[in-house]
């Protein structure tokens, strides 16, 4: 007879103690913790491998696995150039912005590929009308399961071993040793180990579906990030259509690319020119509207910053970022009031990013800052001119990485001017048909597109 034993577990860190506490000593969360009850009796440790002893570094064989292609471009380019065999790739997102979307659509495009599709959330049926819906239709190689038990999935998996699984969402799958409910810590470790047990023993790659919590992170302790392999978050503002899948983490590629899609009623399209995608409002002659270059890893990126300057009716004026660093923008406002001598400390300033995207790299400094002065003076800026810069403290214009990919991006696009810090003109490799500005304060950068 197996005997039950009780521990509390904090549901946002992970952190077990042996009874309840209000506040988590680790996160500081409070009411976090959940009873969790563990049977004694031994469980199965998922499909086994062979044991061998230690092998020398050197001879270890360097032939790298060739990777899958999903055949959909902007995935491949997040996962560092196709699906690695044998990797576990986590995929989080808020709820409807399209994660289950994008793994059918996968699951569609490998031809040639048994794919297993595990959903503990949605009947077959449900899953069947979104393949139908989807333009890439679904193939006789996509087997269904619905089923949570991992025991039970254990059993199938040694009858019939898939070429890739999926699992959604990885909140939903149980192990009948733990006696906490779904979703719990306990129950997500110990599926999150079951796979990745089963992709390193036979080599076949698994894409975990995950939820993501009020707070924007992926549901379950942080833990769960390091036992995977790639880490994929799927973002999107509800009212856009736009969304992005950004590697969070990635053991066989860069964590700086980013993948584009736009939402349609046959699934997610990619989106091949964002640049143009992003500016294709964009409304001309308005203050307070600036077209920076940002990068998103290789790629560069025209985004159109706005600025709201208006005269406060409130004691203390409001400061409100919209797809930008709030701090950072405060930082530019003490500059252009210090070194610019503008005053903006009786106004309320509202910067917003058009389309839903987030830019954290300084290089978008010096863009925001004129579209504020812009907005401030009534006075529309350039709208052929295209505006790269890091802001110091000192009211200086720091260099930027990169320079050529966002200059050339921006000659492509039919911009006549760009705005460059100096020390970036004399680095410059690449000869384009766009005149360029040199600038070394941001006094320069305010008289060279609006005239003082």
């Amino acid at each position: 007879m197996s005997k039950t034993h009780s521990k509390y577990t904090c549901q946002s860190c992970g952190y077990e103690a042996a009874r309840w506490i209000g506040k988590c000593p680790s996160c500081g969360s409070w009411n976090s913790f959940v009873e969790e009850l563990l049977s004694s009796k031994k469980r199965g440790g998922g499909l086994s491998t062979s044991t061998q002893g230690p092998v020398s570094i050197t001879a270890v064989d360097l032939a790298p696995d060739p990777r899958i292609s999903t055949r959909i471009p902007e995935l491949d380019r997040v996962l560092g150039g196709g699906i690695v065999p044998g990797s576990v790739v986590l995929v989080g997102g808020d709820p409807g912005v399209g994660k289950s979307t994008l793994m059918m659509q996968m699951a569609c495009a490998l031809t040639g590929v048994t794919v297993l599709y595990i959903t503990g959330e949605e009947s077959l049926q449900q899953i069947k009308l979104r393949g139908e819906r989807l333009e890439a239709r679904p193939t006789e190689n996509l087997l269904l399961l619905g089923e949570t038990n991992l025991e039970v999935i254990q059993t199938i998996l040694e009858r019939q071993l898939p070429d890739c699984l999926i699992v959604d969402s990885i909140q939903t799958m149980i192990h009948p040793s733990f006696e906490s409910a779904p979703g719990t810590v306990s129950q997500v470790r110990e599926a999150a180990s079951f796979f990745s047990r089963i992709s390193k023993s036979k080599n076949i790659p698994s894409f975990l579906v995950g939820h993501v919590t009020k707070e924007g992170v992926i549901a379950g302790p942080k833990v769960i990030e390091h036992m995977v392999d790639t880490v994929l978050q799927f973002e999107g503002e509800r009212h856009y259509t736009y969304r992005i899948l950004r590697a969070m983490k990635n053991r066989f590629g860069s964590t700086n690319e980013i993948g584009i899609f736009e939402m349609h009623d046959g699934g997610l399209k990619e989106v091949e020119n964002p640049s143009r995608a992003f500016l294709a409002e964009r409304s001309y002659g308005a203050s307070g509207s600036t077209v920076v270059a940002g990068m998103e890893g290789t790629r560069p990126l025209l985004l159109e910053v706005q600025a709201l300057v208006a005269p406060t009716s409130y004691g203390v004026p409001q400061r409100t970022a919209t797809g930008f660093d709030s701090r950072r923008l405060q930082m530019l406002l003490a500059v252009l009031e210090k070194r610019a001598g503008l005053r903006i400390g009786a106004f309320d300033v509202f910067v917003n990013v058009a389309g839903g995207i987030r830019i954290d790299e300084p290089a978008a400094d010096l863009g925001m800052a004129v579209a504020i002065v812009s907005s401030l003076k009534d006075q529309p800026t350039d709208p052929q001119a295209v505006v790269i810069g890091e802001v110091g403290l000192g009211g200086e214009i720091r260099t930027v990485h990169q320079a050529d990919r966002r200059v050339v991006e921006a000659a492509k696009l039919g911009f006549t001017r760009v705005i460059i810090p100096k020390q970036n003109l004399h680095r410059r490799s690449v000869s384009t048909p766009i005149d360029v500005v040199e600038v070394e304060t941001v006094g320069q950068a305010i008289d060279a597109l609006l005239g003082g």
